[in-house]
């Protein structure tokens, strides 16, 4: 994604972007540096970061041998920049999707003639329909050679989807003539017996069929405009609670001129193989903060394999294009790249009828629980600053009131009460506020995101994921969770509870800490 001018993007884009946050990072600096050990940390304490350098965009992970292979959009010469910019695919690998294990490289850069490799997706050919093999895994990614038009490469590994080589230099599909022409996302049509691939193009989404995924024939398009240069396509198909088998067709969207998020847009409705037909023609949204783009879902799969066709994973990427270079981790710890924790979607059916997908952080992750903190039920009436202190945690409590305009917690507060991130409810929205406290936005435009409540509820189910420069929010059934960016200063490591314009009593409040 993201394609045109990728390498511009990257090119100094590192000197000291986030240096300027946080006096423990100095002034910023003339030229990129390497973390200074004297520093503060900033790294994540139970996300998944890069270990050095530059990640975007995650790919699509895939289960192989018993763990999903996982590759995400990688710069090792982030702080280089100028000519050698550029991403390739970086695979970490992991049984829970808590815990990772740092494979490196796995789909290089530069090693043809069409350069860097963008965003795509893998897939296992255990039919060997492209000739690797049965087995072998391929990549189909978009490349940009220099001076020439996005297209679609085919990279095959016979080791497991250890190491990849090209199929060539041609594309197995070239560009028609578009500006917009990337982001490959390919599924198997058992049905049809071929494969499917969706393809970001501007305000469309393109179907293409294959038997071999070497060659594709166009048959169809999506059409949506209003909501920016859609990408990162996502198609699949999910069984609800009620049995019912929904197809979802997704996108990353920049729905800001709106008033809708920019993140990652869906829709429900029916698949034929060629043509999406939405239930609606409005996308909804599988997160309503800032900082959820490029993100993809994929399979649901037991230990030994079995998939659960009535839930799916999601993973995106923790930042956004708008200032996707401003992080005091660059020089605090030597890389810019944060990922969302892995949650389970399911397909739930509202009362109207109508279907909607819901997110939970991935059971697996209570495995590794190191400290749980019991407060029991709260009453507050204004603020009530608690008897805990962190950086990095997980708080949960259910909100009642009999009359009240707005309730929530005041996250990673400072000592007076100056700094802090607001998250709850107020009359008929719910919201996650960063305004008061360090955050990448400086045009201070996108500094709440809300999410549609109903006040006549009276109570509020709220699980909010603390780490030491991000929040997210899961509301309620999680039919709405709110994603961003924070960066507060370490020292801010207090938590308050507070109402306005009533009394609650904040039910069932628990922390906890995890190690991982």
């Amino acid at each position: 994604m993201r394609g045109l001018s990728r390498r511009a993007l990257f090119a100094g884009s590192a000197a000291g972007a986030g240096a300027a946050l946080l006096p423990t990072a100095g002034p910023a600096a003339a030229k990129p540096r390497a973390a200074a050990p004297a520093c503060a940390r900033y790294r994540a304490a139970y996300h998944l970061t890069v270990p050095d350098q530059w990640k975007n965009d995650p790919q699509r992970p895939v289960w192989i041998d018993g763990e999903y292979h996982y590759y995400y959009l990688y710069n090792p010469d982030y702080f280089a920049g100028g000519t050698t910019a550029g991403t390739a695919w970086r695979l970490v690998t992991s049984t829970d999707l808590v815990r990772f294990t740092d494979r490196g490289i796995a789909v290089p850069k530069d090693t043809t003639p069409n350069g860097d490799v963008w965003s795509g997706s893998a897939v296992v050919d255990t039919r060997n329909t492209a000739g690797f093999g049965a087995g072998a895994v391929i990549v189909l990614a978009t490349m940009e050679p220099a001076g020439g038009a996005q297209a679609q490469y085919l990279y095959y590994s016979t080791d497991r989807g250890r190491t990849f080589r090209p199929h060539g230099t041609a594309p197995v599909l070239p560009n028609p003539g578009g500006r917009d022409f990337r982001d490959p996302k390919v599924i198997r049509d058992e049905e049809r017996n071929r494969w499917v691939m969706a393809l970001a193009e501007n305000n469309k989404v393109g179907f293409y069929h294959s038997a071999d995924l070497k060659r594709w024939t166009y048959a169809g398009g999506f059409i949506k405009d209003g909501i920016g240069v859609l990408e990162c396509p996502d198609l699949f198909r999910i069984t609800a609670e009620d049995g019912t088998a929904k197809w979802v067709l997704g996108v990353s969207a920049n729905g800001k001129g709106a008033g809708l998020p920019n993140t990652y847009a869906y829709w429900t409705g029916a698949f034929d193989g060629s043509a999406f037909t939405p239930d609606t023609p409005d996308p909804q949204w599988l997160d309503h903060g800032w900082d959820w783009y490029g993100a993809v879902t994929f399979e649901k799969r037991t230990t030994a394999g079995t998939l659960d066709e009535r839930a799916r994973y999601a993973i995106g990427w923790l930042n956004n294009w708008d200032y996707a270079n401003t992080t005091p981790t660059i020089d605090t710890d030597g890389f810019n790249g944060t990922d969302s924790i892995v949650r389970e979607v399911t397909l739930k059916r509202a009362a109207t009828g109508t279907y909607h997908l819901a997110s939970r952080p991935i059971a697996a992750l209570d495995r590794y629980v190191s400290r749980t903190v019991r407060l029991g039920d709260l009453e507050v009436e204004g603020t009530r600053v608690l008897d805990y202190r962190g950086t990095a945690y997980e708080v949960s409590c259910e909100i009642t009131w009999d009359q009240l305009t707005g309730a929530g917690l005041q996250l990673r507060r400072s000592n007076d009460g100056g700094r802090h991130i607001d998250a709850g409810v107020y009359r008929d929205y719910a919201f996650l506020n960063r305004r008061s406290t360090v955050n990448p936005d400086a045009s201070g435009r996108w500094q709440e995101s809300k999410s549609p409540f109903d006040p006549s509820a009276r109570r509020v189910r709220l699980r909010i994921l603390v780490d030491r420069t991000s929040v997210e929010m899961f509301v309620d059934d999680g039919r709405y969770v709110h994603t961003s960016e924070a960066f507060p200063y370490l020292i801010d490591n207090r938590l308050a509870l507070f109402t306005i314009d009533g009394r609650a009593v904040f039910r069932d409040t628990v922390i906890r800490e995890f190690t991982v």
